[in-house]
């Protein structure tokens, strides 16, 4: 069984619980998720199956998004509403105008400093680890892009304001730290209160299957059919066709003269593309090598197997 299953993680679980269940469900071990979400953390979790786990990282690499509650005059060590209160107002007021500007500031790339309870790793330790044993320490800022924000819902007649918006951005960006740095801008502190990823990997809700359709599909034998071929997940690669004796080469892993391409779209010097055979054969993913004039090989997908 190879192909990328989107699941709709439900509040509670891990994203290796996630795993697991699948993994039991369909008795396969080669499976990996494409992004960590955090337990109470909600939204869609593409999981590759099989030999579709070459592919996880140019899936996770593709932008995210999310729609995220955030609540003013409250902060946590978590900063989100898991964690314990470090700071809270008697009252705050903010004005949809101000809110809206301020999150029209945040479109563009940005750093952002990950919060102590991550699992980002400095001197060999998670952040989390640390946090867990009362440990604050330095962490290096990291540029992220947020490429769209937009506000979605607005509860401001209340002490402390509450706010709904959707965010477009880059694999790595916190949205518990982007509530949390929304709410610095317009000087009060401010916490993530609920999070759903809305979309991963080009999969959305409506591509998703819960656990319950997982279990259910696989006993039907129908869950074959609700995977997705690894390359379909590599659209935002270009696609390169070749001829059958170039097919054949690819299949090899051998490299293939750039003037042998028979049909291609746009693509950018020394940037990844897909190449398929004259059938639509899927050959893997290349990569442009001006120098030699060839297209070399990065990750081969034979018809047979790895």
């Amino acid at each position: 069984m190879d192909g990328i299953l989107a699941v709709w993680k439900p509040a509670g679980w891990t994203s290796h619980d996630v795993v697991a269940k699948v993994r039991g469900i369909l008795k396969v071990k080669r499976i990996g998720h494409t992004g960590t979400l955090d337990p109470q953390v909600t939204g869609v979790l593409p999981l590759c199956i099989g030999r579709a786990t070459r592919v996880v990282e140019y899936v996770q690499d593709r932008p995210k998004s999310y729609e995220a509650v955030m609540q003013f005059g409250l902060a946590t060590d978590t900063e989100d509403l898991t964690g314990t209160v470090t700071e809270q107002l008697p009252e705050v007021k903010v004005t949809e105008a101000q809110i809206r500007a301020v999150l029209a500031s945040f479109v563009g790339e940005i750093e952002q400093v990950p919060p102590m309870f991550s699992a980002v790793r400095v001197d060999g330790k998670r952040l989390y680890e640390l946090a867990r044993e009362g440990q604050v320490v330095e962490r290096k800022p990291r540029k992220v892009t947020i490429y769209g924000l937009e506000l979605l819902e607005t509860q401001l007649d209340q002490p402390h304001p509450v706010i709904r918006f959707s965010v477009v951005c880059s694999k790595g960006t916190y949205i518990r730290t982007l509530c949390v740095d929304i709410g610095a801008a317009l000087r009060v502190p401010s916490v993530m209160a609920k999070l759903t990823r809305t979309m991963s990997g080009g999969f959305t809700e409506a591509n998703c299957l819960t656990l319950e359709d997982v279990a259910r599909l696989k006993a039907a034998g129908e869950l074959a059919d609700k995977l997705t071929p690894p390359d379909e997940a590599l659209d935002h690669f270009p696609r390169i066709t070749v001829s059958g004796a170039d097919v054949v080469r690819a299949f090899q892993g051998k490299r293939i003269p750039l003037r042998a391409v028979l049909a291609h779209e746009p693509y950018e010097p020394e940037s990844l593309v897909r190449v398929y055979g004259e059938d639509g054969a899927f050959a893997g993913v290349f990569q442009p090598d001006a120098d030699s004039g060839t297209l070399k090989a990065v990750k081969v997908f034979t018809p047979t197997g790895d």
